[in-house]
């Protein structure tokens, strides 16, 4: 009968074979033959068994048991503490004059790599309002002009076009429902952002919802008292995004790739005309017919009516 498992690896296959030879009288060829294993291994196996017993028949690490030339615990708890002080593993090399390389193998090791690591992970910031109009989000996308196929298409960038400017996607979404307003416009000064928040907010009326709340970054255009005075007089509560913290405005961040997946590098244009001519069809489906990850696979519109029935009257 041959052993169930791997001599080499398994503890009891192992034990099993050295109690054949030592107690039942097993020659090593045939207790090697029923294990699946060479004569070799049974002898190394039984070599340990009499000489540590059943510890012998363990598993152990193949690691050597001292490298003469690893660096010093005293030396380790220093480079984690110059880490610590946000220093970069150049600076803590030129500080202790050791190789770099030494250095960002010890920060590998003991889990400082990068810089995140100094810090714990923000915990995601998930949050989704129950009623359509309650909060929506504003950003801001910069992208290039198109004038002729890019690098993108033509893999060649010596022939890109240069100095032909930038153009600025206005975007909106409701979080709770995740309906979508968006504008191609010439720049992000704050007299466009506020054309562009009245225009959604007017877009979103049409659809019968009261928008209450707007959330932007800190940008110079949401921080103008233009931008204030259009918030008092569209009755909206404006609020900010953390410093530093842009998932704070995650909805938007996430419709914006997207929207760049979907719209702007979803097709090869020819023009910055033709991209903006795009964007109509491509809203259109994104707001009504595409399944939405985050709203139980309906489209936005669907979500939006559903909870308009719910919450009948009582946003309005």
């Amino acid at each position: 009968m041959k052993l169930h498992g791997n001599a080499r690896t398994c503890p009891h296959s192992r034990r099993l074979m050295v109690r054949r030879v030592e107690e039942e009288g097993w020659t090593l060829a045939r207790a090697a033959e029923a294990a699946g294993v060479s004569v070799r291994t049974v002898s190394k196996w039984l070599a340990s068994y009499r000489v540590e017993g059943e510890a012998g028949l363990l598993d152990r690490s193949s690691a050597p048991a001292f490298v003469w030339n690893r660096t010093r615990e005293e030396r380790v708890a220093l480079i984690a503490r110059l880490r610590r002080l946000r220093m970069t593993a150049a600076e803590i090399a030129e500080v202790l004059a050791m190789p770099l390389s030494t250095i960002s193998s010890v920060l590998t090791r003991i889990g400082l790599g990068t810089l995140s690591r100094l810090e714990p992970r923000e915990p995601a910031n998930r949050y989704e309002r129950s009623r359509p109009g309650e909060l929506v989000h504003i950003d801001v996308k910069k992208l290039v002009k198109i004038n002729g196929a890019g690098h993108r298409v033509t893999g060649n960038r010596r022939g890109s076009a240069k100095g032909i400017g930038w153009e600025y996607v206005h975007v909106c979404v409701d979080d709770a429902t995740r309906l979508a307003y968006v504008e191609v416009l010439a720049d992000e000064k704050g007299q466009t952002a506020v054309g562009f928040l009245r225009r959604a907010v007017a877009l979103f009326a049409a659809y019968g919802i009261r928008v209450r709340a707007v959330m932007a970054d800190n940008g110079p255009a949401y921080r103008s008292a233009l931008h204030a005075l259009a918030c008092r007089t569209l009755a909206l509560k404006h609020i900010r995004t953390r410093p530093y913290r842009p998932r704070t405005n995650g909805k938007a961040e996430r419709f914006i790739r997207t929207l760049l997946g979907g719209w702007a590098y979803g097709a090869i244009y020819a023009s910055s005309t033709e991209r903006s001519s795009a964007l109509p069809g491509w809203l259109d489906y994104y707001n009504r017919r595409r399944p939405h990850g985050s709203l139980s696979h309906q489209p936005p519109v669907k979500r939006m009516h559903a909870l308009m029935n719910n919450l009948s009257g009582s946003y309005i």
